[in-house]
């Protein structure tokens, strides 16, 4: 690199990692890369929302398809089966023996703004997160990662996003990104007027 600028970096927690290994916020989506992937969510939240045919108010909608802020998001993961009794994607429908409740909500992914101020807001979410195997993706922007999830989110700002396992185009861009697609979605956002199958 020259000039001393640093090259954006990017952690997506990978779950196969070894057991313990908990995500670390010294990498993270910056930079340009955090603006082409906040351009592809959007672009799929708003595919996601008009095949729906605006049925349901705004406000309703975005919390069918997502947790947001780090309370509902830490309920939301509590309520999960630990990684130990799960052995299953979030997406795979769950069959459990005896009294065990089946968590109505999955997480599929967390968005988590890694410059929120203070940092003991989001510090046990890694942790949790990985005990109930689901991967955190980390965003930063010069302090600025809580605005734009929020303005995700059609929010002033939002420093955790949980989104959940519904099967829909937004979880199939999530499972794209989890699994290294990147040069598809350069393809997917240089494209912004190619029909959508």
């Amino acid at each position: 690199m020259q000039g001393g600028k640093r090259a954006s970096r990017k952690l997506v927690h990978d779950v196969s990692k070894p057991p313990g290994s908990v995500p670390q916020e010294s990498e993270c989506y910056e930079g340009e890369s955090l603006v082409r992937l906040l351009k592809l969510i959007q672009r799929e939240i708003v595919s996601a929302r008009s095949l729906h045919g605006d049925s349901l108010p705004e406000k309703l909608w975005f919390k069918q398809q997502f947790s947001i802020g780090v309370n509902e998001v830490t309920r939301v993961l509590e309520r999960m089966a630990p990684r130990a009794n799960m052995g299953i994607s979030p997406q795979q429908p769950h069959i459990l023996c005896g009294n065990s409740k089946v968590p109505s909500v999955q997480l599929r992914v967390i968005l988590l703004a890694a410059d929120c101020n203070p940092r003991w807001l989001i510090k046990h979410l890694p942790g949790l997160a990985l005990s109930r195997n689901v991967p955190v993706i980390f965003v930063k922007d010069k302090k600025g990662g809580s605005l734009r999830l929020g303005e995700l989110v059609k929010l002033k700002t939002a420093i955790a996003v949980g989104i959940k396992a519904k099967g829909n185009i937004i979880n199939q861009l999530m499972d794209k990104i989890l699994h290294g697609d990147e040069i598809d979605l350069l393809k997917l956002s240089e494209t912004p007027g190619a029909p959508r199958q």
